[in-house]
C-alpha cells in the first residue's frame, strides 16, 4: 500500500502485483471504451475512493503509469509478446518457487519487488533455466535457424502448444463484482451533475 496525495485528498493504492496485472489487463482490452478503462484502472488501483473527485483522474492516471512502468520509459512496442501474466501465471508461480523458494499463491508482494523478480529469473544458453523462460526461449525460437528437419518440426509442435493465446475470455462477474460496478455508474452519475 502506498499513499499520494493530490491537493487535500490522500488516496491509498493498492500495490500488489495482482492488481498490477488486473491494471495491464484492464489497460489491453479493447473491448473497453477508452474513458472507461481508466476509470476501471484508478478504481482497481484506488477502490471507490478513487472515483470520487474527476479532477483528480489525469494526475491518479498519470501516477499509475509511472508506478507501474517501474521507471522505465514505455513506448509502442510492435514486437510480439513472449509472455502474458496472466495466461502464464503457472510458469510464474513455479519460476518464483524453484528460483527464489517463493510461494506467490501465499505471498504479498509488491509490484516493484514482482518486476525486479521476475527480471532476475534464471536464464540460461546452458540448461539452467527457469520454466517460464524455457518457455520464453521456446516461443522466441526462430525456426529457420533449426537445420534438421525432424528437430524442427518436434519444436514447431512445441512452439504451437505453448503460443500465447489471442482469445478474449468473456468475465463472469460475481455477484459483489456486479454490486461494485453499479456503485461506479451510481459515482459517474453523480459526478457528471456536478
Amino acid at each position: 500500500m502506498k499513499k499520494i496525495q493530490i491537493e487535500d485528498t490522500i488516496y491509498t493504492a493498492n500495490t500488489d502485483f495482482r492488481v498490477a496485472i488486473e491494471c495491464n489487463r484492464i489497460a489491453t482490452d479493447d473491448t473497453i471504451g477508452e474513458y472507461e478503462r481508466g476509470l476501471a484502472i484508478i478504481y482497481t488501483m484506488f477502490g471507490a475512493d478513487g472515483l470520487k473527485n474527476p479532477n483528480h483522474f489525469e494526475k491518479l492516471l498519470k501516477w499509475i503509469l509511472d508506478y507501474l512502468s517501474c521507471g522505465r520509459n514505455i513506448e509502442d512496442n510492435d514486437e510480439e509478446p513472449d509472455m502474458d501474466y496472466i495466461e502464464d501465471m503457472d510458469y510464474i508461480e513455479a519460476s518464483f518457487m524453484s528460483d527464489y523458494h517463493i510461494d506467490l499463491t501465499k505471498e504479498n508482494m509488491d509490484w516493484h519487488k514482482f518486476y525486479n523478480l521476475m527480471n532476475g529469473l534464471s536464464n540460461s544458453e546452458m540448461g539452467n533455466c527457469c520454466v517460464l523462460n524455457r518457455i520464453r526461449n521456446l516461443r522466441n525460437l526462430d525456426l529457420k535457424e533449426v537445420k534438421d528437419a525432424k528437430e524442427g518440426k518436434r519444436l514447431e509442435k512445441a512452439k504451437r502448444e505453448v503460443a500465447l493465446k489471442r482469445n478474449i475470455i468473456k468475465k463472469t462477474f460475481t455477484s459483489i463484482e456486479k454490486k461494485n460496478m453499479e456503485e461506479f455508474n451510481r459515482l459517474m452519475e453523480r459526478s457528471k451533475d456536478e
